[in-house]
């Protein structure tokens, strides 16, 4: 018996049956098995409900239609698998969670079966069903809208049945969830290892030392090292093993700068810009410590970064705040998900989409970002990104000026590099934000979804600048709601770490004969066994697509309009910067203070003992002052025309007015006017037009050479 779960319901860890919360059976274990066949099963995955001539609804563009399959609902999720063939190049043996027609019982929102009479009912796992539903609507909160029709004769008692054990079901993963326990599994090939760097598009996983040193080689950043000093996590949970600092100063000259930063998150170097400046992240400065002459002297040097010059951004500075982000995400999903008609002429539905303040917060985080690029392009300096705590905005930032300024990060590979470097190895609180296995809580937030929202606004205004598609994004979108990888599971990589030795998804019985391994082409799902602390079972990365995408989909990932400079290539080279711009022997430098799209001249540069970080001990530097209108030209002067410029050049996006939309295609697939499958196969990008116009010509081509051919042979 489950306990903190006995008033509402009974769950019996037996090997012949579940009790549901209303006290009706689940199958029994024969059923159960035969079930499993449907659907390749995780460890610890079995089917409770199936109902088959299931019609789904999907909608594309030039018109809607339904797609015939089996409707399955396990202890994990929703899923929903077509009765057509698979293609030749997946035979659908690999994909294992579908993206387009599985959700996770965590990611219901709401559930609601409707008859002809007409009857609706909203359901919970307290609800009684009187009536025999025609239709059932799962609202999910990536924004999709699955809508199944059951109208075969005959099968009311399916229909009627898998809608009860879908409530049922999401009331049992609610009381599991607080558990926090997870079960591992993981994928191996024939070897049976864990491949690190995936066959589609090669990732940088940004756990070993080895990976910061590829990443270092690639930036060109002579003056920095990797530093070991947190391998066991002993010296700060939320960052990750191993980082970039300076290679002049010590581990041990580190040790006492940890002390003087909030979570002990010290600066880092995050990249490196090839005209030589360097961009750095950290969170605020501690204000309750006393340093020492010693201390002081260890964090200028990590600030400075060997440069004379270092400029601070406040990124909470104009920039939402964790609440702000939460509640205007909670706005928008609710007027996209409306019952409503959407329509781009509707003035009020545009006039609420606007009171959301989604647009405006994305508007300033391409502020922000566009800002910092320029100071980073404009001198050789170090600019250091800080908020509080170093795990939400500053991710969002970081990224973003990488998005920007550096063609890598705009690659496939490159751009799930930098999401592992700066959001998962560096701490931001996937499973607090995102809130997945739990309850609603003030921590939630979804800062990566608005970062990823960011990147979209780029990838409209420069399609050709970017290897990936709006459908890649969509796809990313969607798996930050999927709980079976760890990539967005866990807080910080100490967590992610621990997290193979836990259980997210509790099983509630344990089968007779042991977990069941799923075989299919050389792979294996493998359940990890307790006794053994070292048997390497671990949460597969969201970057295995091969799980959840077939190959069909996951070619769609490519932008075919992308344009790559072949000579330049995408490595930052080894740029040596002016001797000017280096940290004299004087050891003379000036600090200055990025805020409200102005400088100011710091005569303080570690607050400590003030309490506000910069207001006091800081003074507006004279317009006299060479540098201040220098750097102040690079903020502000920037005035740029929209253009389509190579993908190895800096990206300077606009931000204002018509130049931010709404994302569709993400927003309102849950809009019975707007719902454009994912991963259908109409036109629905510049990319897809493209590949379509060369498969024309190219039938064209074939045609007129044939036709030619015959004709000449008739004429001999």
């Amino acid at each position: 018996m489950l306990s903190g779960a006995r008033n509402s319901f009974d769950i019996k860890q037996q090997p012949g049956h579940y009790m549901s919360p209303k006290g009706a059976k689940f199958p029994d274990m024969d059923e159960r098995k035969s079930r499993d066949l449907v659907l390749k099963c995780l460890p610890g995955e079995h089917v409770y409900e199936e109902a088959s001539h299931v019609r789904k609804s999907v909608s594309y563009k030039d018109g809607s239609g339904f797609v015939p399959g089996t409707l399955c609902c396990t202890n994990f999720r929703v899923a929903f698998r077509p009765e057509q063939a698979p293609s030749a190049e997946d035979n659908g043996s690999a994909v294992i969670l579908s993206g387009e027609h599985d959700v996770a019982l965590p990611c219901i929102e709401k559930i609601l079966a409707v008859n002809s009479l007409p009857k609706t009912k909203i359901l919970t796992a307290n609800t009684t069903l009187k009536f025999i539903p025609e239709e059932l609507l799962i609202y999910c909160k990536d924004f999709r809208v699955m809508h199944f029709h059951f109208n075969q004769s005959g099968l009311e008692t399916q229909a009627f049945r898998i809608t009860n054990s879908i409530a049922q079901a999401l009331q049992v993963c609610s009381a599991l969830m607080q558990i926090e326990k997870a079960l591992p599994w993981s994928v191996e090939n024939g070897t049976g290892s864990l491949k690190k760097e995936y066959t589609d598009f090669p990732t940088l996983l940004f756990e070993s030392s080895t990976d910061w040193e590829n990443e270092l080689k690639r930036l060109g950043a002579l003056d920095w090292r990797v530093s070991p000093i947190n391998e066991r996590f002993d010296t700060s949970t939320s960052l990750s093993k191993y980082f970039l600092v300076p290679s002049k100063v010590l581990d041990t000259e580190l040790k006492r700068t940890f002390a003087h930063f909030n979570e002990r998150r010290i600066p880092r170097l995050s990249w490196h810009h090839p005209a030589g400046s360097d961009l750095l992240r950290a969170a605020n400065f501690q204000p309750n410590t006393d340093p020492e002459k010693e201390d002081v002297r260890s964090v200028e040097r990590l600030m400075f970064a060997n440069h004379s010059q270092c400029v601070i951004v406040d990124t909470a500075d104009e920039l939402p705040g964790i609440s702000d982000i939460q509640l205007s995400y909670l706005k928008l999903r609710s007027l996209c998900m409306n019952e409503i008609s959407i329509t781009a002429s509707d003035e009020r539905w545009l006039s609420s989409l606007e009171g959301t303040r989604w647009l405006d917060y994305v508007r300033s985080c391409l502020k922000k970002a566009s800002d910092v690029s320029s100071l980073l392009a404009d001198r050789c300096r170090s600019v250091v990104l800080q908020e509080p705590g170093d795990r939400d905005l500053n991710c969002l930032v970081a990224s973003l000026v990488q998005v920007i300024s550096d063609p890598h990060a705009r690659t496939l590979s490159g751009f799930q590099s930098l999401v592992q470097k700066e959001w998962v190895a560096a701490g931001h609180p996937f499973l607090l934000r995102m809130s997945i296995l739990r309850e609603v809580d003030k921590d939630q937030s979804p800062v990566f979804l608005l970062f990823l929202d960011c990147v979209w606004q780029l990838l409209q205004q420069f399609p050709t600048s970017f290897e990936f598609t709006e459908l890649y994004l969509t796809a990313l979108h969607g798996s930050t709601y999927q709980p079976f990888f760890s990539t967005f599971l866990f807080n910080c990589q100490w967590e992610r770490g621990r997290g193979s030795q836990r259980h997210l998804f509790s099983q509630i019985y344990t089968p007779i004969n042991g977990w069941r391994d799923l075989t299919s082409q050389g792979m294996h799902l493998k359940q990890r066994d307790p006794s053994k602390e070292e048997s390497g079972a671990r949460y597969p990365s969201v970057w295995e697509w091969s799980l959840c995408c077939s190959h069909q989909q996951r070619a769609l990932f490519r932008n075919l309009v992308y344009r790559f400079n072949q000579k330049q290539g995408l490595s930052n080279g080894n740029c040596v910067p002016s001797s000017a711009d280096k940290l004299g022997p004087s050891g003379t430098c000036t600090v200055y203070l990025l805020q409200k799209g102005s400088l100011t001249l710091l005569t303080q540069f570690l607050p400590w003992k003030t309490s506000s970080s910069y207001k006091r001990g800081s003074r507006r530097a004279q317009s006299s002052e060479s540098l201040l209108v220098e750097l102040e030209r690079s903020v502000r002067g920037i005035k740029p025309t929209f253009a389509l410029p190579h993908s190895d050049e800096m990206l300077h996006p606009l931000h204002t007015g018509p130049w931010i939309r709404l994302w569709r295609r993400c927003y309102l697939r849950g809009s019975p006017d707007t719902q454009v499958n994912s991963y259908s196969p109409t036109i629905t990008s510049l990319s897809e037009e493209l590949q379509l116009l060369q498969e024309r010509l190219s039938n064209q081509h074939s045609c007129k050479f044939t036709n030619g051919t015959d004709h000449q042979a008739g004429g001999t």
